[in-house]
């Protein structure tokens, strides 16, 4: 099955980080993708750009509305992803313990919705 780990951590803490820091902090990213990669269960990754470079679009009367920037002000945002494939809750669970942001952050388990049917084409 698959689940996103959704990764939320303080921008602001990121962003005042020291050099040597900032440098543990990619190091174990670093690691941690690494051993994703080896069991087999890495699908796909990355870390998102800061909540400033955010656009939030909707549509409202059939109007566009689009707004730039961050639009909540929380203590952490969503900052990267991990998709991953594993037999089963437990394990994906098991996998976000391990995530760096679950010492200093918050990392969201979510299995997807897998689709298995699809309308047909008209």
């Amino acid at each position: 099955m698959r689940y996103m780990l959704l990764i939320y951590a303080n921008e602001a803490a990121m962003a005042n980080a020291s050099n040597e820091a900032t440098y543990q902090i990619s190091a174990a990213y670093g690691a941690y993708t690494e051993a994703l990669k080896k069991s087999g269960a890495w699908l796909a990754g990355d870390r998102l750009r800061p909540t400033q470079s955010a656009t939030l679009v909707r549509m409202a009367d059939g109007k566009t509305n689009v707004l730039d920037g961050p639009y909540a002000d929380t203590k952490e945002q969503l900052a990267g992803f991990y998709m991953i494939e594993v037999a089963d809750a437990d394990a994906a669970i098991a996998w976000a313990a391990r995530c760096p942001a679950a010492s200093s952050g918050t990392v969201e388990v979510r299995p997807i919705w897998e689709l298995t049917e699809y309308p047909s084409e008209r």
